[in-house]
Protein backbone atom coordinates (compact mmCIF):
# COMPACT_ATOMS: atom_id res chain seq x y z
CA UNK A 1 0.00 0.00 0.00
CA UNK A 2 0.78 3.46 -1.10
CA UNK A 3 2.01 5.71 1.79
CA UNK A 4 -0.68 8.63 0.01
CA UNK A 5 -3.14 5.97 0.10
CA UNK A 6 -2.33 5.39 3.97
CA UNK A 7 -2.47 9.08 4.82
CA UNK A 8 -6.14 9.29 2.85
CA UNK A 9 -7.32 6.33 5.16
CA UNK A 10 -6.27 7.71 8.05
CA UNK A 11 -7.61 10.98 6.88
CA UNK A 12 -10.86 9.36 6.94
CA UNK A 13 -10.67 7.97 10.64
CA UNK A 14 -9.07 10.71 12.64
CA UNK A 15 -7.68 13.88 10.92
CA UNK A 16 -6.18 14.64 14.89
CA UNK A 17 -4.68 11.02 15.31
CA UNK A 18 -3.05 12.20 11.52
CA UNK A 19 -1.86 15.42 12.77
CA UNK A 20 -0.19 14.13 16.02
CA UNK A 21 1.25 10.87 14.14
CA UNK A 22 3.17 13.21 11.84
CA UNK A 23 4.18 15.38 14.75
CA UNK A 24 5.88 11.89 16.19
CA UNK A 25 3.38 12.21 19.20
CA UNK A 26 2.22 8.94 20.77
CA UNK A 27 0.11 10.46 23.33
CA UNK A 28 -1.70 13.88 23.48
CA UNK A 29 -1.46 16.15 26.18
CA UNK A 30 -3.12 19.00 26.89
CA UNK A 31 -0.48 21.37 25.96
CA UNK A 32 0.04 19.27 22.67
CA UNK A 33 -3.98 19.90 22.07
CA UNK A 34 -3.73 23.66 22.50
CA UNK A 35 -0.83 23.81 20.44
CA UNK A 36 -2.38 22.28 17.52
CA UNK A 37 -5.60 24.28 17.47
CA UNK A 38 -3.76 27.30 17.84
CA UNK A 39 -1.69 26.19 14.91
CA UNK A 40 -4.69 25.23 12.85
CA UNK A 41 -7.56 27.92 14.12
CA UNK A 42 -7.97 30.47 11.77
CA UNK A 43 -6.85 34.21 12.65
CA UNK A 44 -9.96 35.54 14.35
CA UNK A 45 -8.63 39.03 12.67
CA UNK A 46 -8.70 37.88 9.20
CA UNK A 47 -9.98 39.88 6.83
CA UNK A 48 -12.26 37.26 5.06
CA UNK A 49 -14.74 37.61 8.15
CA UNK A 50 -15.17 41.33 7.50
CA UNK A 51 -17.05 40.51 4.16
CA UNK A 52 -20.50 40.07 4.25
CA UNK A 53 -21.04 37.07 2.54
CA UNK A 54 -24.25 35.90 0.77
CA UNK A 55 -25.45 32.16 0.68
CA UNK A 56 -27.53 32.19 -1.57
CA UNK A 57 -26.49 33.05 -5.35
CA UNK A 58 -29.88 34.72 -5.95
CA UNK A 59 -29.11 37.17 -3.30
CA UNK A 60 -25.95 37.51 -4.49
CA UNK A 61 -27.03 38.36 -7.71
CA UNK A 62 -29.47 40.84 -6.41
CA UNK A 63 -27.25 42.68 -4.33
CA UNK A 64 -25.14 42.56 -6.94
CA UNK A 65 -27.06 44.46 -9.79
CA UNK A 66 -28.43 46.38 -6.74
CA UNK A 67 -24.59 47.80 -5.88
CA UNK A 68 -22.97 47.27 -9.52
CA UNK A 69 -20.52 45.10 -8.28
CA UNK A 70 -19.31 42.01 -10.12
CA UNK A 71 -19.65 38.12 -7.89
CA UNK A 72 -17.05 36.42 -6.53
CA UNK A 73 -18.32 32.79 -6.40
CA UNK A 74 -16.44 30.23 -4.31
CA UNK A 75 -17.62 26.71 -5.13
CA UNK A 76 -16.55 23.58 -4.16
CA UNK A 77 -17.41 20.16 -4.16
CA UNK A 78 -17.20 17.49 -1.15
CA UNK A 79 -16.66 17.69 2.20
CA UNK A 80 -15.47 21.49 3.67
CA UNK A 81 -12.50 19.62 5.22
CA UNK A 82 -11.57 17.64 2.41
CA UNK A 83 -12.73 18.81 -0.72
CA UNK A 84 -12.50 16.64 -3.82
Amino acid sequence: MSTELTLVENMTISPLHLFTSLLGLTTLTAADFDWIREAVSPDPEAAWKEIPWETSLLAGQARAAREQKPIFIWAMDGHPLGCT
